[in-house]
């Protein structure tokens, strides 16, 4: 595959680079968020980010079962906690929105596993990793490019 194009402002680079972190150092669980990043671009068939992500997620130290597994993780029995379940429900409702909206029931099991201010960055997180797999996709940047 070739890039469309590799061209991409340094500001808007630099705000989701910067927006991102932020989510991530405020939820405070460095692997749950490279699964979150992970099924968000398995989602968005965004072959860069998930190149990026499963790096970053080993280096984190994300058991390969559960990165084996993420695609089919409500099918997985207890290899994803209920945490993580909640997470990863929240990270569909939010990359998919089928019904144009995040149910109430997936916002409300999120919310019984993260405090206020976690689930915000957590949303924060979802919203920042969907941006970025639809401007990796949209300029078809192949993964483990340097140019993007």
């Amino acid at each position: 595959m070739t890039a469309r194009t590799t061209r991409l402002d340094d500001g808007v680079r630099s705000a989701l680079r910067e927006l991102g972190a932020a989510a991530k150092r405020g939820l405070g669980d460095p692997a749950l968020a490279e699964l979150v990043q992970i099924r968000a671009s398995q989602l968005n068939h965004c072959a860069f980010c998930l190149d990026l992500h499963l790096g970053i997620a080993r280096g984190h130290g994300v058991p390969e079962r559960q990165v084996d597994l993420l695609a089919c993780w409500e099918e997985a029995g207890d290899v994803f906690d209920a945490r993580e379940r909640a997470a990863l429900a929240l990270t569909e409702a939010v990359t998919v929105l089928t019904d144009g909206f995040v149910p109430d029931a997936v916002y409300e099991r999120a919310a019984e596993h993260f405090e206020e201010a976690e689930l915000a960055r957590l949303i924060t997180l979802i919203t920042v990793i969907n941006s970025w797999n639809r401007l990796m996709v949209a300029r078809r940047i192949p993964p483990g490019s340097t140019r993007w």
